[in-house]
């Protein structure tokens, strides 16, 4: 239990400093208006290393002597290394540009970690990987929900922000291939390479 507690100590700073707009945002904004925004994003980027070698390291170990809760049924690690399909394309939405994934959705990075998290909360019955995966799960129905909120209220105050994105359909299909390809060599070769699991044999 030790182990786990690594674990759970790794996600409350992780998932923690990536909540501060949801529970914190006056707080955050003082300390970006008194920091300035390098020195904030320095802070959280700080703080995110630490909590993120501490949930790898105590993760790993809990691997060692898995609690087993369940059993997953047969053929759900297909399942769930479609859902990953799907939550690597949205990964890289956030980042190409003009791309109508986002433009649709706006927030696709938070879509692609519940994705992430639930394919592999579907895969795994150990206790730690309810903790893990389970964490990110909930933060990220929790983190989107405000994403949204935020956007009415942008969009009710007119502001500037919440207008519709431009897309193109070049943008939107070079997205889906290099999210496939992506996701191809994590789970043919990236994934047993770097954590140990095959998830396709």
């Amino acid at each position: 239990m030790k182990d786990l507690a690594w674990l759970v100590l790794g996600l409350l700073l992780f998932l923690g400093v990536h909540s501060t707009r949801v529970v914190a945002e006056d707080w955050r904004g003082r300390q970006l208006a008194r920091w300035g925004e390098k020195g904030w994003k320095g802070a959280v980027a700080l703080v995110s290393l630490v909590g993120f070698v501490l949930l790898i390291w105590g993760y790993g170990q809990a691997r060692q002597a898995p609690v087993l809760l369940w059993q997953p049924p047969r053929g759900m690690n297909h399942l769930a290394a479609l859902l990953t399909l799907v939550a690597f394309i949205l990964l890289v939405a956030a980042y190409v540009p003009r791309n109508a994934i986002r433009a649709r959705l706006r927030h696709p990075m938070v879509l692609s970690v519940k994705i992430w998290a639930l394919a592999h909360l579907l895969a795994n019955g150990t206790l730690a990987a309810v903790v893990l995966f389970g964490a990110f799960l909930i933060w990220a129905v929790v983190d989107f929900r405000a994403a949204c909120q935020r956007d009415r209220a942008s969009a009710l105050q007119g502001e500037a922000g919440a207008a519709p994105l431009p897309s193109s359909a070049l943008a939107t299909a070079l997205t889906v291939v290099i999210g496939a390809f992506a996701w191809a060599g994590f789970a043919f070769w990236a994934h047993g390479a770097w954590i140990g699991v095959r998830p396709l044999g």
